[in-house]
């Protein structure tokens, strides 16, 4: 009886430290009471980025911690609450671009077919909590490659910064958490952290916390860059429907462009794919153009208007292509430079009408026009742009020939020979 007694205190308060297990007074709850039924009930991570970072650093963020939390479901009901998009630098236009769900840019049920993963308003729905258990701010060490060579380690401690957490006067803390007022944690603390994503798997695994916050989850990296689990949650990224329709309607329309002419025919399920070098692509090149910040933070790399104009016609001559599609973050003033320098080319861009900005933001209309580079005949980056670089893994999964796709614009001076991406193939 005594030992009854003692297992039944013990198991209890763990019960009653859960959101998600509750007892009565005088009451015994038998889920709680079962060891392997408090290991199965829902646990979620939570987390956050750098606030400077942009669209396409996070999508990478996001897939370190999708493989993570696949490796920690198969021991426990694990799930990773998607951060909402907040306005990011790069989103220029007035519309209101606040607590983004992630299904307005991607596929949901694709996502889900690799890891378990819920938008943060689907969870708050569901069950209604509005204090995360704990938050551990990731911080890197002063020392990381002190010793000369990788290590991976982590340590509670000192906040190398301010944490933008406040203690309140109710014993938790406030935050930004997202832009939601009513939402809490119960504990903060910084975390050192130096490893790959299975090294914080472990730390979070041995501990009975049902709802847990990483912030600066950029900290983190991956666990295997570029094999096959890598390319599976690459390719679980599916985007929303309504922004893939809006992509075909412009290939068709204004491209002469089609899946089954430019041999880019995709399964609906992306488990299905089997890869292969077989995609030919729409009668079209596309550059990504960078500009804004990358003039002034990689000048060697960003050429000038009339030395872009000027490899775009050779290689529009070489592949004996009319018509080029633009993809840039410059003024329109350069895009009509470009525009006259090419007047014997056709040379378009993706414009959204105002109701169109409205509904699918400034982040859908990147997609949109990273879905029209990646079924291009041939792809041009801008060299070490994460948003190249995505399109580059796209047309990875789709099949083309690496040729037609790891090209970056060459800077001024370089006389058309530069140092050009870095080939990840797709793993299949």
């Amino acid at each position: 009886m005594l030992c009854y007694v003692v297992l039944l205190v013990s198991f209890l308060s763990v019960c009653e430290s859960s959101e998600f297990c509750s007892v009565n007074p005088g009451e015994v709850n038998n889920d709680c009471l079962e060891t392997s039924k408090i290991t199965a009930r829902p646990r979620f991570l939570f987390y956050d980025v750098n606030p400077p970072e942009g669209f396409n650093l996070r999508r990478d963020v996001y897939m370190r911690l999708a493989v993570m939390i696949r490796k920690l479901s198969e021991k426990a009901d694990w799930h990773l609450v998607l951060p909402p998009w907040p306005k990011l630098y790069h989103w220029r236009s007035r519309v209101s671009q606040e607590r983004l769900p992630w299904s307005l840019f991607f596929d949901l049920e694709s996502l889900q077919a690799f890891a378990p993963v819920m938008d943060l308003q689907q969870y708050i729905t569901e069950y209604g909590v509005s204090s995360i258990e704990q938050v551990y701010i990731l911080q890197h060490f002063k020392d990381d490659w002190a010793a000369g060579r990788f290590e991976e380690k982590q340590s509670i401690g000192i906040c190398n910064e301010t944490p933008p957490y406040v203690l309140e006067e109710d014993g938790r803390f406030s935050g930004y958490f997202w832009g939601f007022k009513n939402l809490t944690a119960s504990n903060m603390a910084c975390l050192s952290f130096h490893g790959r994503a299975f090294q914080l798997a472990k730390f979070l695994s041995e501990s009975q916390i049902r709802t847990v916050m990483v912030d600066h989850a950029e900290v983190v990296l991956h666990e295997s860059y570029g094999d096959k689990e890598y390319w599976q949650a690459r390719r679980s990224m599916r985007f929303s429907k309504k922004l893939v329709e809006k992509a075909v309607k412009f290939r068709q329309q204004v491209l002469n462009s089609s899946d089954e002419a430019d041999k880019t025919v995709r399964p609906e399920d992306w488990r299905k794919e089997k890869g292969g070098r077989t995609a030919l692509g729409g009668p079209y090149l596309c550059v990504h153009m960078r500009r804004r910040d990358f003039l002034w933070g990689r000048p060697k790399e960003v050429p000038s208007l009339p030395s872009v104009a000027q490899q775009l016609r050779y290689h529009l001559s070489k592949l004996q292509l009319n018509v080029v599609f633009i993809a840039t973050d410059a003024p329109d003033k350069e895009f009509q430079e470009i525009q006259s320098a090419l007047s014997d080319y056709t040379v378009v861009k993706y414009i959204a009408s105002e109701d169109e900005l409205l509904e699918i933001k400034d982040g859908g209309v990147a997609i949109v026009e990273q879905i029209i580079c990646s079924h291009a005949r041939f792809f041009i980056g801008t060299y070490e742009s994460t948003f190249s670089f995505r399109i580059q893994e796209e047309r990875e999964i789709m099949g083309f020939k690496p040729d037609t796709t790891f090209n970056s614009l060459c800077g001024d001076g370089s006389n058309g020979s530069c140092k050009q991406p870095s080939r990840w193939l797709a793993v299949f």
